[in-house]
């Protein structure tokens, strides 16, 4: 089996609302998945139905091959989930609010996952100190840390870096990407913090109204959107030479800055690349470089978006 998760048409409506409509998901084991929009999209409604807290109008789903609706114990004992708002108790310290979770999940001599897990997230230090003097960032390190005590085949966050500073968002971040590759855990990642989701994910699926209106890697999308891509060249001397010949080339529509000195990036047919790179090489200008630059996926999404007369 390689599919972690799958959808089939998966639909929940309230009353006259759709929710979730149609929804068709494929997530592969070990691969970190984002779904991505904005807060009311769907998202969190998805993830309640893959854990079994709400029953879907209709379609179908599997988590691990087992069914959520009539398997829901033994979904939970293998999926880790972070919700969006965090509870604990505020009159244990963080580590017994683990504990506690452990006896919940029938985990016998839990120790030692609580400390690795307080490690991972980096509270190792504040473990016994009263939950409820925790900033909201330590709390949101502590539901991490929750979701991973009991070894999680899968692991789902909703919104896992809400509240926490710069620093350890990229440790957050650094941790998902490492429990996909070292471990292989599948992590599927709720947010609408795009730059988050672009620097971890494998795949991105675009969730608008309630349906998902693109899926693929960032770069995918890019270009599906765009139709071509953006890709930078470096010219050992005489860039502005190397320009000229770019902007002259019938394939390149756009010449902007590159990243470094002496360096542009060109807008052009990903199948013309081949053929750009030999058409500057024959004009004698030197390439020192060459690399594909991906459109910034807070574009991507927008483009998205402003395709579908859709607001954010």
């Amino acid at each position: 089996m390689t599919s972690a998760i799958r959808t089939i048409g998966l639909t929940k409506s309230y009353d006259d609302s759709v929710v979730v409509d149609g929804l068709d998901l494929d997530i592969e084991a070990g691969e970190v998945f984002g779904l991505l929009g904005p807060n009311g999209a769907g998202k969190t409604t998805t993830i309640l139905m893959l854990l079994g807290l709400t029953e879907p109008s209709s379609g179908s789903l599997e988590v691990l091959g087992l069914d959520p609706r009539r398997s829901p114990l033994e979904v939970k004992r293998n999926v880790g989930y972070l919700p969006d708002a965090v509870g604990f108790y505020d009159d244990l310290t963080g580590r017994q609010n683990l504990r506690f979770t452990a006896r919940l999940n029938q985990l016998e001599d839990a120790d030692d996952a609580i400390e690795a897990a307080l490690e991972q997230v980096g509270l190792a230090a504040s473990a016994d100190r009263l939950a409820g003097e925790y900033s909201r960032g330590m709390k949101q390190r502590l539901g991490l840390a929750d979701a991973l005590i009991k070894d999680p085949t899968i692991l789902i966050l909703d919104e896992p870096t809400t509240a926490i500073d710069p620093e350890g968002v990229a440790e957050i971040l650094e941790l998902i990407r490492s429990l996909a590759v070292g471990k292989g855990v599948t992590v599927l990642l709720s947010s609408h913090l795009l730059n988050q989701v672009q620097a971890v994910c494998d795949r991105v699926a675009i969730f608008v109204a309630g349906s998902v209106v693109a899926l693929g890697s960032p770069h995918d999308l890019a270009v599906e959107q765009v139709g071509q891509a953006r890709v930078e060249f470096r010219f050992a001397s005489e860039a502005s030479e190397g320009r000229r010949v770019l902007e002259a080339s019938g394939a390149v529509t756009e010449v902007t800055h590159g990243h470094f000195p002496g360096s542009w990036v060109a807008t052009l047919d990903p199948g013309s690349l081949p053929a750009t790179v030999a058409h500057l090489v024959s004009a004698g200008v030197e390439v020192a470089g060459v690399r594909r630059v991906d459109e910034d996926l807070d574009a991507i999404y927008r483009r998205y978006f402003e395709s579908r007369e859709v607001t954010v």
